[in-house]
């Protein structure tokens, strides 16, 4: 069990599990979090952070890019107690979207491996309602346009090729990254609330020419504060 360490500690029931690395540490330092913990691997040491928001404590932790990995990192925190969590992070446009635009994916394509560990095999996976509830509700809150998106959840860093972006988006997919789906996975098959912002990057739907553009750099910040006022709203 991902709790076999028998670490003494539980750590709040609302998390933010985040792949903005370096913002998520100056969040940390700016609301004064302290470091309960710390999750071990074989390349990188993980502080568990904690903070008060708004008279809540809220667990920040980052996020390491990939299915497998990540999806190890939030199976370990259910372990130790989260139980609400919020993700944000960046996609590809595989449509014409413009950088910085925030969505809320509700369904994911099941393109990796880690999720098949948890989940029986299917082609989708979709995202608890009531996540979306809360996300959708925050968005608003913030007078935010948002659209609600499928996305291709993939482990193939260098694989999304001319052919398979155009058959994503013939089955619907507006957007790709590479965690969406195994974290749903995850926490559907653990009985927890979990639920992600994304934000536009950069962009494959002009199949001749990739564009990173600016990796949605201007919508970082923005995207953490959406993310805590998101969990505040979880019930």
């Amino acid at each position: 069990m991902p709790n076999h360490a028998n670490l003494e500690i539980k750590l709040p029931s609302k998390c933010l599990f985040t792949f903005l690395g370096d913002a998520l540490d100056r969040l940390a330092e700016n609301y004064k979090a302290r470091i309960v913990t710390t999750f071990d691997s074989i390349t990188k040491i993980y502080p568990i952070y904690i903070i008060d928001y708004k008279g809540e404590d809220i667990s920040l932790v980052q996020a390491p890019v990939g299915a497998a990995a990540s999806a190890q990192i939030l199976d370990w925190l259910i372990s130790y107690g989260c139980r609400q969590i919020i993700t944000t992070g960046s996609c590809g446009t595989l449509v014409d979207i413009a950088e910085n635009t925030f969505l809320v994916p509700y369904k994911a394509l099941r393109d990796e491996g880690a999720s098949y560990h948890y989940l029986p095999p299917s082609r989708f996976v979709k995202i608890n309602p009531l996540a979306l509830a809360a996300i959708e509700k925050t968005l608003t809150e913030h007078s935010l346009k948002y659209e609600e998106v499928m996305t291709w959840t993939t482990d193939g860093f260098y694989r999304e090729t001319r052919e398979m972006v155009k058959y994503r988006v013939d089955e619907g997919c507006k957007v790709v990254e590479m965690e969406c789906l195994a974290l749903a996975a995850v926490a559907e098959f653990r009985d927890v609330l979990w639920g992600q912002i994304l934000f536009t990057a950069d962009s494959l739907s002009d199949v001749e020419k990739y564009d990173p553009r600016g990796f949605g750099g201007d919508s970082i910040e923005y995207a953490l504060k959406l993310a805590l006022d998101t969990l505040l709203n979880f019930n």
